[in-house]
Order: C-alpha cells, then structure tokens, then sequence
C-alpha cells in the first residue's frame, strides 16, 4: 500500500474526503517527525512506538575495492510494534 492508497482508505473508513484524509495523514506524518526529531519516543497503545536509536561509529569495508573506511556515529528511527499489530499480522495455521 502507497501513500495514495492509505489516504483512500482513511477517507472511506472515516468518510471523510480525500483532501480531508491527505491533510490527516499528512498532520499524522509531520508530528511524529517532528517529536522523534527533538528526541521524543511516540508510542501508539496496541499498534507500536516509533523511538530514535544512537548507532556507534564503526569500521566498514568500501564492497568495491575492499578498503576499510570509517562509519561516522548516526542517528536511526526504530518501530516496535505493539501486541495487537503482532497478533494480527501472525499466520493462521
């Protein structure tokens, strides 16, 4: 599912239109980034928390001449998602 597809979604299970859904979606979008951005951790009850992780620095190796190179320290974002969303994507055996 894109973008696209989502805001379609969101407009029929809510009926709201499509614009009303893009600027929803959008807004959503937008303040995660922004809380994750000044160092917040947002946590959705039952679907998941989207954190910010510290990555070290390490060594590396450029794949094409096999020199080692230095990876500076970075920033990563991280999803753990919740028990609800575990259990509805688990296969049905």
């Amino acid at each position: 599912m894109n973008k696209a597809e989502l805001v379609d979604a969101i407009a029929a299970d809510a009926d709201l239109s499509k614009a009303a859904a893009q600027r929803a979606l959008d807004s959503f979008i937008n303040n995660v980034t922004k809380a994750l951005a000044s160092g917040d951790t947002v946590s959705l009850i039952g679907f998941g928390s989207f954190s910010v992780t510290e990555r070290q620095a390490r060594t590396g190796r450029n794949p094409r001449t096999g020199e080692e190179i230095t990876i500076e320290a970075s920033q990563g974002v991280k999803f753990s998602a919740g028990a609800s969303l575990k259990a509805a994507v688990q296969k049905k055996k």
